[in-house]
């Protein structure tokens, strides 16, 4: 793949995170059986997590491999465009979910990924699984804001993977 901007395309499908990054590994359970499965996974297949969150997305198409996309956050005309390429995607009865990358342009280099899982205990379970480190030297310089809302965005999906499974 080309134009991504760091070299462990795919790490966040399962295993260890790569070394010489930031890591951030969160697992919750949603509730249980298959309509709630159903619903956070309707959610992440058409942006709504990022949309709960509180980021703007620009996509042509719904998530699958290789799809860009672009992420904003901020307020008004001061938001950071974040573009992204999906770089590896699960769809099954009951998993769903996908891994995206780093562009150019994007604040970070690395990788973030959320999976809904319906286990054989009937329980919902999300995880989001991130690695990055700083991609340009305002982002460098700011390292201690940008883990902050790093934390504070994954808050956010977790929440907004909540609202979707009560829906």
């Amino acid at each position: 793949m080309t134009g991504l901007t760091y070299p462990e395309v795919g790490a966040t499908a399962g295993g260890a995170l790569p070394s010489g990054y930031r890591h951030v590994r969160r697992t919750e359970r949603l509730g249980t059986g298959p309509d709630v499965y159903h619903r956070v996974a309707a959610g992440l297949a058409t942006w709504q997590i990022h949309r709960y969150a509180g980021l703007t997305v620009t996509a042509e198409h719904p998530p699958a491999l290789d799809v860009e996309f672009v992420t904003r956050i901020g307020l008004g005309p001061f938001r950071i465009a974040a573009p992204c390429r999906i770089v590896w995607y699960v769809e099954e009865p009951d998993r769903y979910g996908y891994g995206f990358g780093t562009l150019a342009g994007h604040p970070e280099r690395g990788e973030e990924a959320f999976l809904v899982e319906w286990t054989g205990a009937d329980d919902v379970v999300f995880t989001i699984a991130a690695f990055s480190r700083p991609a340009v030297w305002w982002a460098r310089l700011g390292a201690a804001p940008a883990r902050w809302l790093q934390d504070r965005v994954t808050d956010r999906y977790v929440a907004a993977a909540r609202r979707l499974a009560r829906r």
